[in-house]
């Protein structure tokens, strides 16, 4: 049987540098499935009813889900396709970058970070979740976990419709106290604790996104989204009650250290009191996508590259759309994560396209990871279609360079 390295080296052989991946689906167990993923109705609730509908889909993903003790043990890890004699092998993209870490990310990563430090996801949820923040730096390492800031992006191909709710609630209204939010927490089984009473909700609209740092509480709503973000899987939920669905007291406190879980100080204190309470939230976290270079000169070789997030730190990411019947080649300065959302083509050695229905096993051709060697010898696209566009989301790590020189 081939070990790890054989099989990542005849992957990354196969498929000049790029990594074709099988589609990695998550349950939660406080959601109700937005159906907009493209799963098959049958198989929504694949893990079984007791763990809750699937509403995320995990692209490129190193980080395991911490869905509680019923979690599986690989679940929200990416696996690799690997093509043999008989059809394919699977292996997990978490231990390919283990063993082959430069090979699969870049040195710059590997050196500073020695792992894959992002992912990014597909969040579909028929209504709003509950108000929750993902801890800061302090908090989350006490609990052997990382902060996760994240973002968000809301693709007009994937939003039909908008759900029971398409707004989200960010941070605090100016003036919110400490103690108006202890008192949240204090009458959490008296039903609704009304927290979002202190924040604002924003409407959401397709074709924009939002920055959300560690620790801004949140309440997303009802659009499907698209979540670069630190590889994590931290939070904390502060909302009691959520479309008439009671929330457990052990979503707040599943990351918190046993001592402290009735310590309302302590949950007060993981909060990003500057951030939630900036009277400008919508100015510094709103985004509407830019040009990632000269976009004439883009539209006239037959594509559209634009950065839809760009504010933080710890990752970014573009909407890029090929025009029909075009053939263009992107050149990055960093690996990235790849989701194909409209059309089919090639991309380097692989035939690409966004399916209409996917079953839960079903291995698909709109999943890839572009090594940082491909990204930079440039990775040649071909839009098939003489009448539809091919888009893809592309998500990148920390300190994106291109990034840096664009901004």
């Amino acid at each position: 049987m081939a070990n790890t390295k054989q099989l990542v080296d005849r992957a990354l052989n196969a498929g000049e540098g790029i990594l074709q991946l099988k589609p990695t689906w998550v349950p939660r167990v406080f959601c109700i499935p937005g159906r907009r993923l493209k799963l098959h109705p049958d198989d929504l609730y694949a893990y079984g009813a007791d763990r809750g509908g699937i509403d995320e889909r995990w692209f490129c993903s190193t980080t395991r889900a911490d869905n509680g003790p019923s979690t599986t043990p690989n679940e929200g890890l990416s696996e690799i396709v690997v093509p043999d004699d008989t059809g394919y092998s699977l292996i997990l993209l978490r231990d390919a970058v283990e063993e082959m870490g430069a090979a699969i990310i870049g040195q710059r990563l590997m050196s500073k970070y020695g792992k894959l430090p992002v992912y990014s996801k597909f969040f579909d949820n028929l209504g709003p979740l509950p108000f929750h923040l993902h801890q800061m730096d302090e908090a989350a390492r006490r609990m052997g976990m990382e902060p996760k800031p994240e973002s968000y992006y809301f693709p007009i191909q994937l939003n039909n419709y908008g759900g029971r709710f398409p707004y989200t609630f960010f941070g605090f209204k100016s003036g919110t106290t400490r103690d108006e939010v202890r008192h949240c927490l204090e009458t959490w089984n008296q039903g609704d604790n009304n927290i979002t009473d202190l924040s604002r909700a924003y409407a959401l609209r397709p074709g924009t996104g939002w920055d959300v740092p560690a620790g801004v509480l949140h309440a997303p709503g009802s659009l499907l989204t698209y979540e670069p973000q630190y590889a994590s899987d931290v939070y904390a939920m502060f909302e009691s009650l959520v479309d008439e669905q009671p929330i457990s007291w052990d979503l707040l406190v599943k990351n918190v250290p046993t001592d402290h879980q009735q310590d309302l100080d302590y949950l007060l204190d993981m909060i990003n009191w500057e951030d939630n309470l900036d009277p400008d939230f919508a100015a510094h976290r709103f985004m509407k996508p830019k040009p990632a270079g000269a976009y004439d000169e883009q539209q006239a070789a037959g594509y559209a590259d634009m950065w839809i997030t760009y504010k933080s730190p710890d990752f970014s990411a573009k909407e890029t759309t090929i025009l029909p019947g075009a053939c263009v080649t992107l050149h990055d300065s960093a690996a990235y994560g790849v989701i194909f959302i409209q059309g089919h083509g090639q991309m380097g050695a692989h035939a690409v396209e966004s399916p209409t229905l996917v079953r839960f096993e079903q291995i698909t051709q709109d999943e890839f990871w572009v090594t940082e060697d491909a990204a930079k010898d440039g990775v040649q696209i071909i839009n098939d279609s003489q009448t539809e566009p091919l888009v893809l989301l592309r998500h990148y790590g920390p300190e994106n360079p291109d990034l840096c020189t664009n901004s």
